[in-house]
């Protein structure tokens, strides 16, 4: 058994929709920034996407150690610490005097990034769980949000020729305090004793690496075609738009506050969308989409054509990544370990796209890159069926009478 506070659902809500937004504008700002640190460090594209892929190594290495750290702590108090950590982060890549220490840098925050994105999906299920409706497209559309408001400075950094460095470090410096504030009103869900007769028993903690359950793994391939066209489209659309159509700085960074804005705007009408529609069809009409922008990010000759493809690789892409954390944290009965084992597959796309774009760019264009991105996206249309709910002879088989109930029963 757990034992929960009790804090309203609705500021349990808000809370976690706070610290979903602080985690997107660390994101957000250390995405505007990556063209500055390549041209700081003279990178050329392969050797930016060897570093850029250490941030997914340390995320995959990471994510498997939540769900014992949430277990340890409690929800509040783990994502309390996650939250500074990835915070004081943010400086680290910009800070880099080399490749290898830039690897190293993203690495470490990559890391907290991760832990940090299995502890705050894990409470926003709760939180469905608590409010009795989908919030999931909501909660991550407030990370976009994150991602836009950050991205917004980042671009007027970058404008006025401000130092990564120094940008990055105070944003850190802003957002430990905010990051803090919002985890204050999280769920505090943590191990406790049961009720019954004598006390019950201690509820075990959870192995040191989550690994998911089978039913769980086609929803993760789905993830890995959702987080792949995201991550290469947040990482490289700014050099794209440079090295490509020739696109200032200043222009190469409001590519990506295009994409933010998009993805924050379908996340944050996507529930009501989901609740009509389904999770199957939305996926599949968001393929199509980010299909369509995938397509002309890569025909197009102009600055603003390439920009729209990029937003509507945005719109597509928006709903895919919550579903697949909402649909984890319901395939079995402990959230945090399914979604732990769901995001490791899930964000070792991470790690490859930024290498695969990379090398793919090295060894041709970078056209040619954003062409494995279209073809991954077509790949949810196909794919989007295994988000349907898992029916209860499934739930039997992969993880018992009991654990099937407190499954069903999210």
């Amino acid at each position: 058994m757990v034992r929960i506070s009790r804090t309203p659902a609705k500021r349990a809500h808000a809370a976690v929709a706070a610290v979903f937004a602080v985690h997107g504008a660390i994101a957000g700002s250390f995405a505007t920034r990556i063209p500055w640190t390549q041209e700081h460090l003279t990178l050329s594209t392969g050797r930016l996407g060897f570093a850029l892929a250490f941030a997914a190594v340390g995320a995959s290495a990471a994510m498997p150690l939540a769900a014992r750290i949430s277990h340890r702590f409690g929800m509040r108090t783990a994502l309390r610490g996650l939250v500074a950590l990835y915070c004081l982060s943010l400086a680290l890549p910009a800070l880099a005097p080399g490749l290898p220490w830039l690897c190293a840098a993203t690495f470490c925050f990559g890391a907290s990034a991760g832990m940090t994105d299995v502890v705050m999906n894990a409470a926003g299920v709760e939180v469905e769980e608590r409010l009795g409706r989908s919030v999931m497209s909501g909660l991550h559309g407030m990370w976009s949000v994150g991602t836009l408001l950050a991205s917004v400075v980042g671009v007027a950094a970058a404008h006025a020729d401000l130092d990564a460095r120094v940008h990055l470090a105070v944003m850190g410096a802003v957002l430990v305090p905010a990051g803090l504030f919002a985890c204050a009103g999280v769920p505090d869900v943590r191990p406790g004793a049961g009720s019954g007769a004598g006390g019950g028993a201690v509820v075990e903690a959870p192995p040191r690496f989550a690994l998911p359950p089978r039913s769980a793994l086609a929803i993760g391939a789905i993830g890995f075609c959702g987080v792949f066209a995201e991550g290469a489209s947040v990482d490289w659309s700014g050099v794209y738009l440079r090295d490509v159509v020739n696109a200032s700085h200043a222009v190469a960074a409001a590519s990506y506050t295009a994409l933010a804005c998009t993805m924050a705007a379908a996340r944050l009408l996507g529930d009501p969308v989901v609740r009509r529609f389904g999770p199957v069809r939305t996926v599949r009409a968001g393929g199509v989409l980010a299909t369509a922008g995938g397509l002309l990010v890569v025909t197009a000759l102009s600055q603003p054509a390439v920009i729209a493809g990029f937003a509507l690789i945005g719109v597509g892409i928006a709903v895919v990544v919550p579903l697949c954390f909402a649909a984890a944290g319901r395939s079995g009965p402990a959230p945090a370990q399914a979604i732990a084992g769901v995001a490791t597959i899930t964000y070792t796309s991470g790690l490859v796209a930024p290498a695969a774009m990379g090398t793919i760019a090295q060894a041709t264009s970078l056209t040619v890159s954003f062409g494995l991105v279209t073809l991954l996206a077509s790949g949810l249309i196909a794919g989007a069926a295994v988000l349907r709910p898992a029916t209860p002879a499934v739930l039997v088989r992969e993880h018992g009478a009991d654990g099937a109930g407190k499954a069903a029963a999210v």
